[in-house]
């Protein structure tokens, strides 16, 4: 038997005999439903002869028989009533334990998300890509009429969404394009490290969504539920299907606050803060102008997370503040960063290394936070050093800045879009997806080795409009992503480490050293930061204006 969970109340596998059913029992299984209809297969046993063992061993039993690839709605409510009325936990079971799964699915359509549903089945090794759409209607089977469709559909409207939508207009005008996002306010998060820092105020980060779709855009203001790239469709909550000639993912990264045992109830109070927040940005400042003494910490989770510098870009600020101010000496600064180099980028780690000794801090490598209690001031961390045993540690703090774990959205994780690990899956040099080639993606979603950053994503959105205006042209798309990223490390108000990389580390610098040197802190760095990139950001990448961005081809043999 090969026996796997969906639920606590649920397993699933293929065909059992009768000389199964001792070692079901044995298990703590109570009760067995058969979804399988005797006579299917030459080598089934009938279920009577199951049965008959199960009630020699005391279990219950039920014969819900379902014909393999024909599941109704009315299999579907049968299979729930009998989940309700049978003592758990249930093991079922047909030729392969697809259609238990598929039942189970659409039962608790109703009582959990899409998200959730596929993620429990996925994780048992059955793919419900084949019902998602019944899946999200309610468990009941939709019609199969789009409710709407277009030549492009991009979900996402942050950075990368509203940026690939302009370079897609400025190239081709005349495509139907549509961007899917919920939302109702777009943010520049790259501000909010300087709006922790008392540089910026949160409100400069911040404008309505509907002011920045392109114009001639159409924006659906909702969530997606599911894919079912088969189809060429997506299915939004409510079970609304919008069709596609070519679809575009960059929904972003989900913040996984949750991780952190007891970092949601203390988020914004308690000393507790984090700069990948909108409003608690400005409560980071409020804990920073006001400290005088004791112990701040700044925590990094595993990677991968978006703008891997912004940890320590509010400790070099912070720093800087209390040094200013003529209270560093009083303040133990401590970095607990879940891996085990201070950048991953070593031309630019000299640099920041002086700064960390200019402030003072004390680097703790390997260490990622786990639990946090704010009204006792204490943090735990996982010490995981290589070769070693794991060790959790206790340390009180006054101030902590969290960086929260992150993954790709739910919706993304279980789809059939991604990879192994959650990520939608593409050529790394395209950005077109290995399996749907009608399908691309940029941002911070997709699984290419680089940097999560708007610059990076600033880079992107050219390439991946270019390619894929050829591909409707009947062309090979040939625009090249090198990985770039970049990561400006605001070391002290007025100086940046303008760290400018792509794949494998590579330094890619806009500007040459004489006028720009990347590898030190320069006060230009911070002109950039400041003063030059938040226009850009506005005025010119949401706008398709791609200033020192256009797209390198591969030239023809």
């Amino acid at each position: 038997m090969d026996i796997k969970s969906i639920s606590s109340s649920l397993s699933v596998c293929p065909q059992i005999t009768a000389q199964d059913v001792q070692k079901i029992a044995d298990l703590g299984f109570r009760s067995i439903v058969c979804n399988r209809p005797d006579g299917e297969g030459a080598d089934q046993p009938v279920f009577d002869e199951i049965e008959a063992a199960a009630k020699k061993l005391g279990l219950e039993t039920r014969y819900l028989p379902v014909i393999s690839g024909k599941v109704s709605d009315e299999d579907a409510d049968a299979f729930g009533k009998a989940m309700n009325e049978i003592p758990r936990p249930v093991l079922a079971y047909c030729r392969t334990g697809t259609r238990c799964a598929t039942l189970w699915s659409l039962s608790q359509a109703e009582t959990m998300t899409v998200a959730d549903i596929l993620a429990a089945t996925k994780s048992a090794g059955y793919d419900m890509a084949g019902v998602v759409r019944r899946i999200a209607n309610g468990g009941r089977t939709p019609t199969d009429r789009a409710d709407a469709s277009y030549d492009v559909v991009i979900v996402g409207g942050g950075a990368a969404g509203i940026a690939v939508a302009a370079s897609l207009k400025s190239r081709k005008s005349d495509l139907d394009i549509a961007v899917i996002d919920p939302a109702d306010i777009h943010y520049y998060q790259p501000g909010w490290t300087m709006v922790g820092g008392g540089v910026f105020k949160a409100s400069q980060t911040a404008k309505t969504m509907g002011s920045l779709i392109p114009r001639g855009v159409h924006w659906l203001k909702s969530a997606v539920a599911a894919f079912e790239p088969q189809d060429n469709a997506v299915i939004l909550d409510g079970c609304r299907v919008v069709k596609y000639d070519r679809l575009v993912v960059c929904p972003g990264l989900k913040l996984d606050w949750h991780k952190v045992e007891g970092l949601v109830s203390t988020l914004g109070k308690h000393g507790v803060t984090s700069n990948y927040r909108y409003d608690l940005a400005p409560y980071t400042w409020e804990l920073v102008s006001g400290m005088k003494e004791g112990r701040a910490i700044f925590t990094q989770p595993p990677m991968p997370i978006k703008c891997a510098g912004a940890p320590q870009k509010a400790l070099y600020l912070s720093g800087d503040y209390w040094r200013k101010q003529g209270v560093l000496k009083n303040i133990d600064i401590q970095f607990h960063n879940a891996g085990g180099v201070l950048f991953g980028v070593k031309e630019y780690v000299p640099a920041l290394e002086k700064y960390i000794d200019l402030y003072g801090a004390n680097l703790n490598f390997f260490n990622n936070l786990v639990a946090i209690d704010g009204p006792a001031k204490k943090a735990w961390f996982d010490v995981a050093k290589p070769d070693t045993p794991v060790e959790r540690v206790e340390v009180d703090f006054d101030m902590i800045h969290v960086c929260p774990p992150q993954s790709a959205p739910d919706f993304i994780r279980v789809s059939p879009l991604a990879d192994a690990a959650g990520w939608v899956d593409v050529d790394h040099i395209t950005l077109r997806h290995k399996t749907y080639t009608n399908i691309w993606s940029l941002g911070d979603v997709m699984n290419a080795p680089n940097a999560k950053t708007a610059a990076a994503a600033r880079m992107q959105a050219p390439i991946v409009a270019e390619n894929l205006v050829a591909d409707l042209e009947g062309k090979t798309p040939s625009a090249q992503y090198n990985g770039y990223g970049s990561c400006p490390l605001t070391v002290e108000r007025g100086k940046i480490v303008l760290a400018e990389f792509g794949y494998g580390g590579t330094l890619l610098p806009s500007f040459p050293t004489w006028l720009l040197d990347g590898t030190k802190p320069t006060r230009a760095a911070w002109i950039l930061k400041e003063q030059i990139l938040p226009p850009v950001y506005w005025w010119a990448m949401l706008r398709g204006k791609e200033w020192m961005i256009k797209p390198e081809k591969v030239s023809a043999s």
